[in-house]
Formats: C-alpha cells, structure tokens, sequence
C-alpha cells in the first residue's frame, strides 16, 4: 500500500516520475493524465495494461476497469494479473465513500465537490454506481449525464457501473476499480452509493471517510436506517442550505449534533460532526474538503489511516477468493447442468426447494471430490 516499485518490478513498469504530488503518505510522482482513445485497439496482455494505466492512458484504465467487472472466468486470470502489476502504485489516493437518502443531491454535491477539487490542482476520479435494471443487467440512471460538467473536464474521470444488485449498491469489484484509478494517477476518489435502504457496509470496508448527505424536512420513514448509517459516518453534511431553506437547514445541522453526540464515534480519534452546505451556490463545499482534510491528517499522525486500509485489504483478499470460488462452481458444466434439471422439476412442482439445494450441495461436494 503505497509502495514503491523496487528492482523486482518487471523493466516494462518503470515510469518516469512526473508532476511532483503529495498523497497521505507523503509525496510521489504521478504521470499526467491522457485522453487517448483505445476501444478499438486489439487484445492486450498484462503488462500492457498495467503499462497503459501507470502513464495515464484513460482508454487503456476504462478497458482494465470492464476486465475487472467482468464475470467470465476467462477474465479473471487477466484480471489478477493486472491488479497484481499495478498493486505497488496504489495506496496514494484519498478515498471517500458518499450515501444519502433518495433526493439528497448526491450527484450535484460530488460534482460540486469534484470541480472545487480539480481547481486547488487535484485529479479526481468518480465510481457513480448506479441501480441495475432488472430487464437489461445495465444502468439506470447514468451518473456521467447527471454530472456533465465535471464530465467535460480531462483531469476527471467517471466511470458509472451497474450495481448489480450488490449491497450497498456499490459493484463487487469496487475496490479493485478504486487500486486501478490510484495507479492511473488519481488522487482523489469519490465512491457513490446508489443510496439508503440496502446494507452501506461494503463502502464502509473500502474507503477512508465516509460521508453521510442529509436534506431538511426528510422524516424517518424517508431516511430509512438512518441511524445505522450515522454510525457508520464520518461527517454528516446537510445539503440544500440556501434560500429560504438555509434556517431550516442549520436547524437540522443542530439536531443531528445532539444525536451525533451520544453515538459511538465511526472512527477512533475523530469526532463525527454535521455541516451544512449547498451544492447549488457552492457554499460550504471548501469546508466539506477541509473536514476531509483534517480527517486523513487525523487518521494518518494516528495510525488509524494505515490500520483500516490493512483491515480493508483483508477484506478484499476474502472476497477475491469467494469470487474465485463461486466462478469455479457456477462456470463448471457438471453443476450447471445438475441447477438447471433441479429448476425446471421446482417449476413443475415435482421437487422441494430444500431437497433441491442439498441436491446442488451434493453435487458441489463431488465436484472439489474429485478435483482432490
């Protein structure tokens, strides 16, 4: 994490540093990013990809990000690969995860906050995710049209992905997407959540401060499980404070203070806090930055920082290997076979849908049988 290349790293990786940057971990070099179009260029290996990514090739990251997502198991190899090329380039980014309820702005406030960032000389690079349509597998609201211009500009990157239907609403290969932007360049990384109703626990496990958006007049039978996700938080921003609803807003600010005062604190040493701001007007954009700020100075002098991205790293290696092993069983022809007979007798109604899953137990364990 954060770790340079050393004499072990294959010849075709060395990068000449550019632009001087500071990350969390202090500072490193970063090549610029380029807008270079590469859909249609043929198959490449690894180390291509990796080479590609390490110079800021965007068309080159955006084909390694649909290898990542991809399901097929023949993408999985190339996949590990490339991640395993471009690991030691990772770690210098600041990660930060956003949810809200349903009408909050999530979209307006990261493009506000994108922009502002891109203008104190930052790259940011924006994981919208959105909801996956239960007929065509894709997206359904399209985060880059709602964030047009934060799209126009060549020092960010978005990228929407069908969630999938994963919790959180965030893809299974989030944070594979995530270690793939920071090694493009990008230090700043927005992670949205397709928002509150479904488990925010997986954005939790991949970024550093994770922010809660809230907007005035939202009862609890709008914001859900609300208080479950402020346990979660490290800052609560209530967005829409301006005009006649700025007072409204400080009002709530003040509310959710009192509540955040008796909860656990999300992360140790640090103190959540609610904010107001207004992605309209802009007004308090720069304060939501400075929060951010504070916090990963906070989290890094501490060592909080470092332990959670340790923890986090765990957590992908885990589900790395869940992912491998649901590939193996659901990609091989012998179980397939055996789903697809046992589904047809449950549509008949000749079979229980217990003894059809002991069935396919049964033959997963013969299948690892004879694999050892």
């Amino acid at each position: 994490m954060g770790k340079q290349s050393d004499s072990t790293t294959p010849s075709a990786l060395r990068v000449v540093p550019g632009v001087e940057s500071v990350g969390p971990y202090g500072s490193y070099g970063q090549m610029p990013v380029k807008n270079t179009k590469s859909s249609l260029s043929p198959p490449l290996n690894a180390e291509a990809y990796a080479e590609g990514i390490l110079a800021g090739d965007r068309g080159i990251l955006s084909r390694a990000i649909t290898i990542i997502e991809s399901g097929a198991q023949k993408h999985f190899e190339l996949g590990q690969q490339i991640m395993g090329l471009i690991l030691p380039y990772t770690g210098k980014s600041v990660r930060i995860g956003i949810t809200g309820v349903p009408g909050a702005g999530k979209s307006t406030t990261i493009e506000a906050l994108g922009l502002y960032l891109l203008e104190i000389g930052k790259k940011v690079a924006v994981l919208a995710v959105d909801p996956t349509s239960a007929l065509s597998k894709g997206s359904i609201l399209g985060d880059k049209t709602r964030m047009v211009n934060l799209a126009r500009r060549r020092e960010a990157f978005i990228r929407p992905s069908p969630s999938g239907g994963a919790l959180g609403g965030v893809t299974r290969k989030s944070r594979e997407t995530i270690l793939l932007c920071e090694a493009a360049g990008f230090d700043s990384i927005i992670v949205e959540t397709v928002g509150v109703g479904q488990s925010e626990v997986e954005v939790r496990s991949m970024v550093d401060f994770f922010l809660f958006l809230a907007i005035t007049g939202a009862g609890d039978e709008l914001q859900g499980i609300k208080k479950g996700i402020i346990e979660m938080a490290d800052g609560v921003f209530i967005n829409k404070a301006d005009g006649d609803n700025k007072e409204k807003a400080l009002t709530t600010c003040a509310e959710y203070n009192q509540i955040l005062h008796y909860l656990r604190q999300a992360t140790e040493g640090w103190e959540t806090k609610a904010y107001t701001v207004s992605a309209l007007t802009g007004e308090g954009i720069e304060d939501m930055w400075q929060v951010i700020s504070d916090f990963v100075e906070n989290t890094v002098k501490s060592g909080m920082l470092k332990h959670r991205r340790g923890q986090q790293a765990v957590s992908w290696v885990r589900r790395t290997a869940e992912d491998y092993i649901m590939g193996q069983i659901f990609g091989n022809q012998y179980i397939m076979e055996a789903l697809k007979e046992r589904e047809n007798m449950l549509i008949e109604g000749s079979l229980s849908p217990a003894k059809a899953a002991k069935d396919i137990m049964e033959k997963i364990d013969e299948l690892f049988y004879r694999k050892n």
